[in-house]
């Protein structure tokens, strides 16, 4: 599972403001460089300072992600049965394990050569959902890495990743179903809950 979680190491991405109307493969190259720019950039990021790695993630990542819908199609037809606090705490959770999950990954690039290649994506007329295909060129090889976006009134945002074969809702949908079957909604909260506590110590 951690190799489908490092994904997200090229899932940054900034502002979707400034690329409202960009192409959705356009959105997520100037994301993704611009985020490793950033945290090379940072002194304290670069040295590995994890606290400063997730603020960047926080500010240049979250703020172009749609992850109420990847929270929601993750959870499944439980989701419609939660009520709005559950929602709420499931979407704050998730958007947490997701987050530290991302901080984690790009910290290990901070000592390698990385290159992006991004394929042009062509949108059929009025598409709402598309795929980019990327390239990962680093130390440890090629990585293909698709991104799932969705097209909202602020523009394009990533709400699924896939690497080798397998997206990251489908990884999730498998832990949260157990979780689910086992205690409800508000086992998986406090499944969720639990995990981001040892991650954070």
């Amino acid at each position: 599972m951690k190799r489908y979680l490092s994904a997200f190491l090229a899932a940054a991405v900034v502002s979707t403001a400034a690329y409202a109307q960009s192409a959705p493969d356009a959105v997520v190259k100037s994301a993704v460089e611009g985020t490793v720019a950033a945290m090379r950039a940072d002194p304290q990021a670069r040295g590995g300072d994890m606290a400063k790695i997730t603020q960047l993630v926080q500010s240049r990542f979250l703020p172009a992600t749609d992850f109420q819908r990847t929270t929601r199609i993750a959870v499944g037809k439980a989701w419609s049965t939660a009520s709005p606090e559950q929602q709420k705490q499931l979407y704050e959770q998730f958007t947490l394990l997701l987050t530290r999950t991302y901080a984690a990954s790009l910290s290990q690039l901070r000592d390698q050569d990385v290159k992006f290649n991004f394929l042009p994506t062509t949108v059929p007329a009025g598409a709402k959902d598309v795929v980019v295909q990327s390239h990962v060129l680093s130390n440890g090889g090629d990585d293909a890495i698709d991104y799932r976006m969705v097209k909202d009134p602020a523009g394009w945002k990533v709400y699924d990743i896939n690497m080798m074969g397998a997206w990251l809702i489908q990884v999730y949908q498998t832990q949260f179903a157990d979780q689910i079957a086992k205690g409800g909604i508000d086992g998986l909260i406090k499944f969720l809950t639990a995990h981001n506590s040892r991650s954070a110590g």
